[in-house]
């Protein structure tokens, strides 16, 4: 069934989101100090036994300077800088097998899917610890780190995705101005922040996003992973200010007023997970040219496939 609002109302909701007044400051500051670790980047061939795909086994200094992994997956017999995808990937999941998730590098592009920190033990398997854990975090990430900005797990995690797009803007095979960012669920809300805090991106595509308008999001919605923040506060019942406080930073509505890259959004009028009033709080919000495809009758799933294909044909037209 239909979990929110009326298409129509969507279209016309606006968040209650907040803006702290040191939000550029915040992640100024932050990204300086991440800057300081040199990016040391390091890619290595991986035998796959594949002919049109050459993978690549990468990683760079991430949050802190720890080593995030990565696959690069790039068309065999490449010899020139070709325009590039970014990719972020769901909640629980990590970058996954080497012979996983070819559609973006079989299509002509270098495909840059980032592991993020910490996860990959739900459905796709990761290699990057997060070495600065704190705090409860049960089952999930959401609460760790979450009574103060600078502790929060998100910090880390889009911090690395920022180093993730250097770290391909680094590399010989990538060209830096015709380089898009991409993720569904929790991805598409970590790509969300990349689109602010790298101003200079050609593209980005927000499928079904994660990680927007947490006011509503905490209180919509009794499915994970927002609910692990619900939970969090119905036990730490006089945090419930401190933790919106800190949530205000990592939000995708506030990352989407500060993006100006052309960008594609998805959402699911049937989706309980990311409840389609969260997505358009960012996707109204959003300062660039936008577009975005409702799907009334599916899930968090979204368009599945289909959201795939419109993904394809808009970057063939903004990348080339």
């Amino acid at each position: 069934m239909f979990t929110d609002l009326p298409e129509a109302e969507l279209r016309a909701y606006l968040s209650f989101q907040s803006d702290p007044a040191d939000f550029d400051e915040f992640w100024r500051t932050t990204l300086a100090e991440a800057r300081e670790f040199d990016l040391a980047v390091t890619v290595d061939p991986v035998a796959t036994g594949l002919t049109a795909v050459e993978v690549f086994d990468l990683s760079f200094a991430g949050f802190g300077g720890q080593t995030v992994r990565a696959w690069l997956k790039v068309p065999a017999g490449t010899h020139r800088p070709l325009p590039t995808v970014v990719q972020f990937v769901g909640y629980g999941g990590g970058r996954g097998h080497a012979l996983e998730n070819l559609l973006w590098s079989t299509a002509g592009y270098a495909h840059l899917i980032m592991d993020t920190r910490g996860q990959g033990s739900s459905w796709s398997v990761g290699a990057t610890a997060d070495d600065a854990i704190t705090g409860p975090a049960v089952p999930g990430v959401m609460t760790r780190g979450i009574e103060s900005p600078q502790t929060y797990y998100y910090r880390r995690v889009f911090t690395d995705a920022v180093r993730a797009v250097e770290a391909a803007r680094a590399l010989d095979l990538i060209d830096s101005t015709r380089l898009a960012v991409i993720g569904g669920s929790q991805g598409g809300g970590i790509a969300l922040a990349a689109s602010a805090l790298v101003p200079d991106l050609a593209a980005v595509v927000a499928y079904v996003p994660f990680l927007c308008d947490f006011p509503r999001a905490t209180v919509i919605t009794d499915n994970d992973p927002y609910k692990e923040i619900g939970r969090y506060l119905a036990v730490h019942r006089g945090s419930a200010a401190r933790v919106h406080e800190t949530l205000s930073y990592f939000d995708g509505v506030n990352f989407a007023k500060r993006a100006t890259a052309p960008a594609r959004f998805s959402a699911a009028l049937m989706d309980s997970t990311c409840p389609p009033s969260t997505v358009f709080g960012a996707y109204n919000n959003y300062a660039g040219p936008k577009e975005i495809t409702v799907w009334p009758y599916n899930g968090h799933e979204g368009g599945g496939i289909e959201d795939d294909a419109l993904a394809l044909a808009a970057l063939q037209d903004l990348l080339g």
